[in-house]
């Protein structure tokens, strides 16, 4: 297929919780080579469909070399008593990076085009990825995350940009 452009800050798309996949047909089966496409390039951790411009639930993920995908993701586990703190940036939001409260360890549960169970799962940059494809999927951006100080900055830098 082919590497896509990515849907920035401001789109509606990104703002609107994504559709399950109901079939798999070459709709889907596109979407899931276009995500892997796009996603595989260096400084590229994750990319949800809708920053793509597709409203369905699937992402696809490129981490310490390696490149997967999942649909219908479900985060079923997070970290409750550790966390990380670390500059996260977005692709949907270039050029924008602030301090993140992520949990340290994540896990999400989907399907492969073949309807069979995946699991990914990480702690760090992989569990940071998973929680902010989540979010993307959602209709959250990553700037929602931020503390209110932090938040208020990043808007106007932000703004500033547009």
């Amino acid at each position: 297929m082919a590497m896509r452009d990515i849907r920035v800050v401001g789109d509606p798309v990104l703002r609107t919780p994504c559709e399950p996949i109901t079939t798999v047909d070459d709709r889907v089966r596109g979407l899931v080579q276009d995500l892997l496409d796009t996603v595989d390039h260096d400084g590229r951790a994750g990319l949800a469909a809708n920053q793509i411009g597709v409203g369905l639930r699937a992402f696809a993920w490129n981490i310490e070399d390696e490149i997967g995908y999942v649909l219908n993701p479900v985060l079923v586990e997070v970290s409750t008593e550790e966390y990380q703190d670390g500059d996260e940036g977005c692709l949907s939001v270039p050029g924008l990076w602030y301090p993140t409260r992520r949990a340290w360890y994540a896990r999400v549960v989907g399907t492969d085009l073949d309807g069979k169970e995946v699991v990914v799962q990480g702690t760090e940059l992989m569990a940071r990825a998973l929680q902010h494809e989540m979010d993307h999927i959602d209709g959250h951006l990553f700037l929602d995350r931020l503390e209110r100080s932090v938040r208020k900055k990043a808007m106007r830098e932000l703004r500033e940009q547009l």
